[in-house]
């Protein structure tokens, strides 16, 4: 739903496919900054919402990722297969309630104390989608299965649980290329000094 702004008016859309998710074409005026009114054209794919987590273990410095078969990827070139964060669309549930429950089916890991970073816009120039950012500490005592996602809904993941600096040098090698991956691994790279030092603050406390 958008919000009422005053510069766009006149919204008419038109629903181009409804197959899977919606692809509508929106047709409008916007108000430049020299007050003129354009009128533009866009189209826009709403997929819903979703939120992403990414796994880490203080102690060890590792991280939990998935590896999965992604076919757009594939056809722009890629093999397709990603390494990613475990992610998933909200599906009318809260961000916090989905990412455990995402977390839990695609590693194997339940997770209950997690934590907000931030919310990105991942693709706006098509995308409708606003993206909610977690990560959370995990142990061994964690693990409830061996994860794997759910085979009915088509998907086959690997669960990769690897050192934070191969992870680092992934991306600098080109082998982890999803955004919202490299967006988590490099908060956690910055602020893994101010984690251990939270950490330890709570245990002196205790």
């Amino acid at each position: 739903m958008h919000i009422d702004a005053p510069y766009v008016r006149n919204i008419r859309e038109t629903l181009l496919s409804d197959n899977w998710y919606t692809l509508k074409k929106y047709t409008f005026e916007l108000l430049r900054r020299d007050g003129r009114w354009q009128e533009q054209s866009r189209e826009a794919y709403d997929r819903g919402n979703g939120a992403v987590i990414l796994l880490y273990n203080r102690e060890k410095k590792t991280v939990v990722l998935i590896r999965q078969f992604r076919f757009p990827v594939w056809i722009n070139g890629h093999s397709g297969f990603l390494i990613e964060a475990a992610a998933g669309l909200l599906d009318n549930a809260s961000p916090e309630e989905r990412i455990i429950a995402e977390a839990q089916e695609e590693t194997g890991f339940r997770v209950t104390r997690i934590e907000p970073v931030f919310t990105a816009y991942m693709s706006p120039g098509s995308v409708t989608e606003k993206l909610y950012f977690f990560i959370a500490e995990y142990s061994a005592d964690d693990r409830q299965s061996s994860g794997g996602g759910l085979a009915e809904e088509g998907e086959d993941i690997e669960v990769l649980e690897w050192p934070l600096e191969q992870a680092l040098q992934a991306i600098r090698d080109g082998e982890i290329v999803d955004a919202k991956t490299i967006m988590l691994l490099q908060h956690l790279a910055l602020n893994s000094a101010s984690l251990l030092a939270a950490e330890r603050a709570k245990s002196d406390t205790v």
